[in-house]
């Protein structure tokens, strides 16, 4: 998983997330209650990217306390999430059995999966945020690909490594945080789904991969690239001028589309 200090931080950073799942399970953003009454949470990108997912085994890396993972099993898919947060899979779990949405969810760090999983899935799906808490990304992509049946594939939607050099406080494009820079840590006051929130973790730890790292390290790990598509939108107010499309998105305004803000990947595994 690599040296003593990044195993030190992400112990920090899985702190984070298991006071993290309280605070987002009952934030505006989250709206655990209209999922609760039927809702997909699911955006059309991933929907239309991933496909028909009836009748597929599918394993969802990273996977919070769920939501997506069983929005996945209400289109059909058979199920399983995995997350190195306790309390995530504790409600993940809950809400498994609360709405009688059949899955399996395993409390995991990435790295140590291949000890605590077997088997291998149709489709390998992560999503939005998940890249940076990752120190390792060879590894990642071995892990992943692992797990991608023959004939399947892997796929992630994620937020750009370029947008994430800009300052997410400016009114306008300016150039802040560094493209290469490996380690970068941050001060947190609260969550990204409530500001306001009280946390007693006060510092996080995030690791930087550029787009060759990122698309290399699955090549390397075997599997063939798809697609890479690259988005002028995104999925929340990343940065402070972007406007809501109405549709579930946040763009420039205007429509103008001056850089890449998120990207999506599918890699498949041949026969």
């Amino acid at each position: 998983m690599g040296n003593l200090e990044d195993e030190k931080f992400m112990q920090e950073n899985r702190k984070m997330w298991d006071e993290y799942v309280a605070i987002n399970s009952h934030s505006q953003l989250y709206d655990l209650d209209s999922f609760r009454q039927g809702a997909n949470k699911l955006n059309p990108l991933e929907r239309s990217e991933v496909g028909d997912v009836k009748g597929k085994t599918l394993l969802h890396l990273q996977c919070h306390f769920g939501m997506d993972t069983l929005s996945w099993a209400r289109l059909g898919a058979q199920v399983t999430g995995i997350d190195y947060s306790g309390e995530g899979i504790k409600l993940a779990r809950k809400l498994s059995d609360e709405l009688r949405i059949p899955a399996s969810f395993f409390c995991c760090n990435l790295y140590d999966l291949p000890a605590n999983l077997e088997g291998q899935f149709d489709i390998v799906y992560t999503s939005y945020g998940v890249l940076c808490w990752l120190n390792d990304i060879p590894r990642w992509a071995q892990i992943a690909a692992s797990y991608v049946k023959p004939g399947g594939f892997f796929y992630i939607a994620e937020f750009h490594p370029f947008a994430l050099v800009f300052d997410d406080e400016a009114e306008e494009l300016h150039f802040r945080y560094p493209y290469f820079e490996k380690l970068m840590s941050f001060d947190i006051t609260g969550s990204y789904a409530d500001r306001g929130a009280m946390v007693s973790v006060k510092r996080d730890y995030e690791w930087n991969h550029t787009m060759g790292e990122i698309v290399t390290a699955l090549i390397d790990a075997g599997l063939q690239i798809e697609f890479l598509h690259e988005h002028p939108f995104t999925v929340y107010e990343q940065l402070p001028f972007l406007q809501p499309d109405g549709k579930g998105y946040w763009r420039f305004p205007e429509d103008a589309q001056p850089i890449p803000l998120m990207f999506s990947i599918k890699a498949a595994k041949h026969i």
